[in-house]
């Protein structure tokens, strides 16, 4: 009951911030009198996407559709690849200097290829969310597979346990919470790519609006669109942390942030 207490508590203090935020927002604009298209208010920006919403769910649905497949492609991929890499030395040694390669390859410069390569349809844009994910999850899942104690690895061997069985009893766990870790740092960025691809070539979705209403001064709508597209980053992201939630209770990061162990 008091743990419930404490959980209530935080999201009102999470929702009291963001409309103290919206209220300081739409003081400053009034006070100010700054121009409709510099910056809107928000109880403007509420009007506009209230009346014109139906071009919104639309663009947000196709947004969705790259952001989600890109993502799961990056999880997927990036944890198989983590895997051969954190088991082998050969692997590692080949694999790793190329990711940080095509890491560092900046990624608006190359979507235009991809544009050309694959055509303006769904998959080049799969292609820039996919990339952009990838490196976190396969960063955080070889550091959570390279991370367990020598002294329980001996243990592991000592005892008899195949190298199968000890990586789902003791390494897969132990290895959960750092995953997450990317998996959220992932999910937080594939909006950012979904929206970043529509900016180099779409005829629909959110990035597409945001360049119209851009391009029309059209600043409320912007703020609409860009609101839509936060929420659906926020969805995301909430998806992996109650994900995270149910697969690791356990782990005292859980744990601290449920109330049961007290933080620091």
């Amino acid at each position: 009951m008091r743990n419930d207490g404490r959980r209530w508590m935080a999201h009102f203090r999470v929702a009291a911030a963001f409309v103290g935020f919206l209220l300081l927002w739409e003081l400053c604009v009034r006070s100010f009198g700054l121009p409709e298209y510099i910056l809107p208010a928000p109880l403007r920006i509420f009007e506009e996407a209230s009346g014109r919403w139906r071009p919104l769910v639309n663009a947000a649905g196709f947004t969705v559709q790259p952001m989600l497949i890109g993502y799961a492609l990056a999880v997927v991929l990036g944890v198989a690849i983590a895997l051969s890499i954190a088991f082998s030395d050969n692997a590692r040694q080949i694999a790793y200097p190329l990711l940080v390669f095509f890491q560092i390859v900046p990624k608006i410069a190359v979507a235009p290829l991809f544009i050309i390569w694959f055509g303006f349809g769904l998959l080049p844009k799969v292609l820039l969310v996919f990339l952009l994910s990838f490196f976190p999850v396969v960063v955080s899942a070889m550091q959570a597979f390279r991370s367990l104690d020598s002294e329980i690895a001996e243990l592991l061997r000592s005892s008899g346990a195949t190298r199968l069985r000890a990586f789902r009893m003791v390494q897969l766990p132990a290895a959960l919470p750092v995953l997450f870790g990317g998996f959220k740092v992932a999910a937080a960025l594939a909006a950012t790519a979904a929206v970043v691809a529509e900016f180099v070539a779409s005829d629909r979705g959110l990035g597409y609006l945001l360049l119209e209403y851009n391009g029309n001064l059209d600043t409320p709508m912007s703020f609409a669109a860009i609101f839509v597209l936060t929420a659906l980053g926020l969805a995301l992201y909430g998806a992996v942390e109650l994900a995270e939630r149910l697969a690791i209770p356990w782990h005292v990061s859980r744990r601290r942030a449920e109330g049961e162990v007290p933080g620091i």
